[in-house]
């Protein structure tokens, strides 16, 4: 669901967020916008250079013929660590990542490969400037080869850089404190929350130049600077070191830039960095969700440790419902936590804590049901509940078998919302995970959606995609979810993939690493389903047959 009442604020207890720490340098995309060439292209609109450009919806596809290839120049020579393909249905069965530092003599650096449909990853190790792909055996004879996403990695290893700005002093041009940004200091881009963000003064920083300096707290090397703009970005600025912060040095400048995730491989010491603005993307100022640096030297503070990634497929059972209790039985209130109120979204139902809006059939199922009944000046009823002062998990396999109801203006979901939003962090910016919502005037589709402050609502981060009559039968929606991104599937197959790099880098920050808490709804009309009528069927049951998550 697109929106949460106030009343899921609830009981819940402290629950720490889980964030990311830096032991070693991250795995950055570093093919993202880099010159793309091929073998051949099908025609104008699938160039090679649409597999490299972060966009899930444009892909490259090859003339159909069996031997082709496609390459990309990062620019100079790096340590490259992985390489992630996302395949459309014409994916290779047979083909091999290839190295060069000169972009004419190429080395494997894989044996043979057989792609699939949807995503692959590529563990690989070397040094190269150009990464190419060799393909031999095409998975339809009668077509080429096809890729929505060639995106190669370089980092990950063992590194002498150190994310050195972690909780740092920062110092800006000016800050915005206010009912839009409150508040938006400067210290809210050094503290590795990507919900956070700096901004300059919406009544004095709307104007060229516009800055921002963290103190490392002694002198360092310099090797990379990590940017995640908000679209307050700047278009032409300069990453600059200083002993003092008086006297400034240039050790970076551009006048192309184009907000979003920024990776910066420069070179230069000094106890304080600075981006310098000198032109904005659009009429406000400048802002900025993180500001990272990395290197050696300085007096780093250690980062939170994040859990360890699991390892799919996940079989470590951590949180189970089969709804097995007898007729009748409302859901255990060890796990589960009745979500009454008023809805948003301009839905008309009234959620219940009535055990006849949600109860165990004693057939192994809980049964969600939408009533046509006059409560609190409703005309409808339903069941909410979440695990919201229960359970929360980080990472792993949440999944669900669900039988939808069909019918105008009904609307079931299986969603996930950051547990951060229990302890007073707005929506959007604690995170949403919508595994599963399916509209009941068109139950042959669904949708899987990611929800933040850049990308939520009508305009978030997902996936609608056609399947059977989901209102036949019962089906497994499930999110395996890990610090790299979130792979949607129904019944065992790919739907959608929503990574962290290709997200950061056309959407926005991810803020997806921390704890989350599970939901199961039912709602009834509302702005996205659209209304009931005289056909909807009442009562309107949604089917739970299980919920379990594993890591």
């Amino acid at each position: 669901m697109a929106a949460l009442g106030a009343s899921l604020l609830g009981l819940l207890g402290t629950f720490l967020v889980t964030i990311v720490g830096e032991a070693a340098a991250a795995e950055v995309v570093v093919s993202q916008g880099k010159p793309t060439t091929s073998s051949s292209d099908e025609w104008a609109g699938t160039p090679a250079s649409a597999a490299t450009d972060g966009n899930t919806g444009t892909r490259w596809s090859s003339q159909f013929s069996a031997g082709q290839w496609i390459k990309v120049d990062l620019g100079s020579a790096m340590a490259v660590s992985r390489i992630d393909l996302n395949w459309e249905a014409a994916y290779a069965t047979a083909f091999t990542v290839q190295f060069s530092t000169d972009g004419t003599t190429f080395t494997n650096a894989t044996s043979s490969l057989r792609g699939n449909v949807g995503a692959q990853t590529i563990p690989v190790a070397g040094t190269a400037r150009y990464v190419r792909l060799n393909l031999t055996e095409r998975a339809l004879s009668l077509y080429g080869y096809s890729l929505w996403e060639f995106q190669v990695y370089a980092g990950g290893g063992a590194t002498d850089s150190t994310l050195l700005s972690y909780n740092k002093p920062g110092v800006a041009s000016s800050e915005q404190n206010d009912v839009n940004c409150n508040p938006c200091t400067a210290a809210k881009a050094f503290d590795l929350d990507p919900a956070s963000r700096w901004a300059t003064s919406s009544t004095t920083g709307w104007v060229d130049p516009g800055w921002i300096y963290v103190d490392l707290g002694a002198t360092a090397q310099i090797s990379r600077v990590e940017l995640q703009w908000d679209p307050a970005y700047a278009t032409a600025y300069r990453i600059q070191v200083s002993p003092n912060a008086s006297n400034w040095t240039d050790i970076y400048s551009t006048t192309t830039g184009k907000g979003f995730k920024e990776v910066l491989t420069v070179s230069g010491s000094g106890r304080y960095v600075r981006m310098y603005g000198t032109a904005r993307s659009g009429p406000y100022g400048y802002s900025l969700y993180d500001f990272d640096v990395y290197g050696t030297g300085g007096a780093p503070n250690t980062p939170p440790a994040r859990p360890a990634d699991p390892v799919f497929p996940a079989t470590r059972l951590v949180f189970q419902d089969e709804f097995n209790d007898p007729a009748g039985t409302r859901p255990s209130t060890a796990k589960w936590t009745y979500d009454p109120g008023f809805p948003q979204n301009g839905e008309v139902q009234y959620y219940s804590e009535n055990s006849n809006n949600a109860q165990t059939n004693g057939q192994g199922q809980l049964v969600i049901e939408a009533r046509k009944e006059a409560v609190n000046g409703r005309d409808y009823t339903s069941a909410r509940m979440n695990t919201g002062t229960k359970f929360h998990v980080q990472y792993g396999r949440v999944e669900a078998r669900i039988k939808v109801p069909k019918g105008n203006g009904l609307w079931p979901a299986f969603w996930m919302m950051g547990a951060d939003f229990l302890t007073g962090r707005p929506w959007p910016y604690n995170g949403e995970v919508d595994i599963m919502e399916v509209l009941g005037r068109n139950t042959g589709e669904a949708y899987s959606t990611l929800h933040a402050p850049q990308y939520n609502g009508a305009g978030g981060y997902g996936q609608k995609y056609a399947t059977v009559d989901l209102s036949q039968d019962f089906h497994v929606w499930a999110a395996e979810w890990d610090s790299k991104g979130i792979k949607f599937l129904l019944d065992g197959n790919q739907v959608f993939y929503a990574t962290k790099a290709t997200v950061e880098a056309t959407r926005g920050p991810w803020i997806f690493d921390h704890p989350f808490y599970l939901i199961l709804n039912l709602a009834v009309g509302g702005d996205f389903p659209g209304p009931v009528d005289g056909s909807t069927p009442f009562p309107a049951r949604m089917l739970v047959d299980y919920v379990r998550v594993y890591q």
